[in-house]
C-alpha cells in the first residue's frame, strides 16, 4: 500500500505562486520558502503552477505495524532544564521497553542541550536524538511538531509517550495528527498486554468516575500523553552505555510564531513540585478561608492546594486545583482541609506519602486514604495548629 505526499525541493525562490494556487490554503511562505502543512490534500495543483519546478509529489510505501520496534520519550526541556515529567516516562518507558525485548529511545529539542544527552542515557535510555539550533531556543508549535514527526518517522517507535504538562498537550495532539495515528491523553497508567504486546492505556473518563483502557491496535505510534507525579522516576545509573545521534534540523521548517519574551508567573512555590501542600475544599464556607490555610502554609513552608469546587466558585485561582481537572502532586505532606474526596480529587493526591484530614465528617472519603484524620471544625483546629507551631519555633 503506498501513500502520496507533496514535498518542496531547494529550488523553491519563495514567490507565492502556489499559495495563491492551493485552493484549501495548505501552502505558506515563510522566510523565503513555500511551507505545506498537515491539511494537505496533494491534489496537485500547487505543482502545475510552480514556475521554477519546485514542488514535487512523492510516492512513498506506508510502513507496517511490524515495522515499529522500540519506545520513544519526548524529553521535554525549558531553557536547557529537563522537565522531571520526563524521568518519571523514562522509567516506565525503560519497563515496557523490557517487556517487549525493544530499545528505549528519547529525543531532545532546543538549543545548548546537548549536554543533557548522557543524563538521559544515566536514566535508561538507550539511544538519544538531539535537534539542536539557536532558532529553537523557545517552544512553539510549528517547528516541535514537525522535528518531532519526522524524528518518529525516521526511527519508528511502537510507542510515544510526552508529558502531559501544558506543552506536552499543545504538542501531543498535532504529531498524533500529521502522523496519523491516535492518542490517548492524560494517561494516568500504561501496560503491555501479554497477549498482544498493544500498550494498555488507562485514563479517568467521564469525569473521572470510571477509568477507561485504551489501545491503538491500528496504526503506529501508540500514543500517550502521561500525567506528571503519578509513576516512579526512572533511578540514575552511571555506567548505562547509549548512543547520543545529533541531527540537523529540516532546512524547511514552519514556524508561523515568533516569540519576544516570557514573563514567569509569580508564585511562592509550584504545588507540583511542593513537599508540603496546605489544601482546602468547600468546608472552608467562603474565600476568607484560604487566608487561614495560607497562615498556616506560610509557618511550614507549604503551597496552598484546593479542590474543584472551590476554583469553581471562585475562591482561589485555577494553578492551585488539586485532581483529575487540576494537578496531579505527590508531596510528602498532604493536609486537607474540608475536603470531602471525591474520587476526582483523590486521583490527584492520594499518592501523597503522608496525608492528614481535618473533618466534621469522619464518614468523609478523605479520611479512607488519611495517615491521621483530625475530626472537628478547621476553623478551631487550625488556629490551634498554627499556635503549637509558633510556640514550638520560640523555643528551639
Amino acid at each position: 500500500m503506498s501513500e502520496k505526499s507533496v514535498t518542496i525541493t531547494d529550488a523553491c525562490i519563495g514567490c507565492g505562486e502556489c499559495t495563491k494556487a492551493c485552493p484549501f490554503g495548505s501552502i505558506t511562505v515563510v522566510d523565503g520558502l513555500a511551507v505545506v502543512s498537515d491539511d494537505c490534500r496533494v491534489c496537485g495543483v500547487c505543482v502545475d503552477a510552480c514556475p521554477v519546478d519546485a514542488i514535487k509529489i512523492k510516492e512513498f510505501e506506508i510502513s507496517t505495524l511490524s515495522d515499529f520496534k522500540g519506545v520513544l520519550v519526548y524529553a521535554e526541556q525549558h531553557e536547557g532544564k529537563i522537565h522531571p515529567v520526563v524521568y518519571e516516562l523514562l522509567g516506565k518507558g525503560r519497563e515496557l521497553a523490557d517487556q517487549l525485548g525493544e530499545e528505549l529511545y528519547t529525543v531532545l529539542i532546543g538549543n545548548n542541550i546537548g549536554k543533557q544527552g548522557d543524563q538521559l542515557i544515566s536514566r535508561g535510555a538507550d539511544r538519544v536524538y538531539i535537534y539542536e539550533d539557536s532558532s529553537l531556543s523557545s517552544f512553539r508549535d510549528d517547528p516541535y511538531t514537525q522535528i518531532l514527526a519526522e524524528c518518529v518517522q525516521e526511527c519508528r517507535p511502537s510507542i510515544l509517550l510526552i508529558g502531559a504538562t501544558g506543552l506536552g498537550r499543545a504538542l501531543g495532539p498535532r504529531v498524533a495528527a500529521r502522523l496519523k495515528t491516535g492518542l490517548t491523553a492524560d494517561c494516568t497508567g500504561l501496560e503491555i498486554d501479554p497477549e498482544t504486546n498493544l500498550l494498555l492505556q488507562t485514563r479517568p473518563a467521564y469525569g473521572g468516575n470510571i477509568m477507561a483502557t485504551i489501545i491503538t491496535p491500528n496504526s503506529r505510534p501508540q500514543m500517550a500523553t502521561v500525567r506528571y507525579k503519578v509513576m516512579n522516576e526512572a533511578k540514575i545509573d552511571e555506567k548505562r552505555n547509549g548512543v547520543i545521534i545529533n541531527r540537523s534540523i529540516p532546512k524547511s521548517l514552519q514556524d508561523r510564531v515568533k516569540v519576544l519574551g516570557f514573563e514567569p508567573i509569580k508564585e511562592e512555590i509550584n504545588i507540583t513540585d511542593a513537599d508540603i501542600i496546605v489544601a482546602g475544599g468547600k468546608g472552608l464556607n467562603d474565600a476568607n478561608g484560604f487566608k487561614l490555610l495560607e497562615e498556616l502554609a506560610k509557618e511550614i513552608g507549604a503551597a496552598v492546594g484546593a479542590s474543584r469546587p472551590t476554583v469553581d466558585e471562585g475562591w482561589i485561582t485555577y494553578r492551585h486545583q488539586v485532581g483529575l481537572s487540576g494537578k496531579t502532586v505527590r508531596p510528602k505532606l498532604y493536609i486537607a482541609c474540608g475536603i470531602s474526596g471525591v474520587v476526582q480529587h483523590l486521583a490527584g493526591m492520594k499518592t501523597s506519602d503522608i496525608i492528614i484530614s481535618i473533618n466534621k465528617d469522619k464518614e468523609a472519603p478523605i479520611c479512607s486514604v488519611s495517615t491521621i484524620t483530625a475530626i472537628g471544625d478547621l476553623y478551631e483546629v487550625i488556629p490551634r495548629l498554627i499556635e503549637k507551631i509558633k510556640t514550638h519555633k520560640k523555643n528551639q
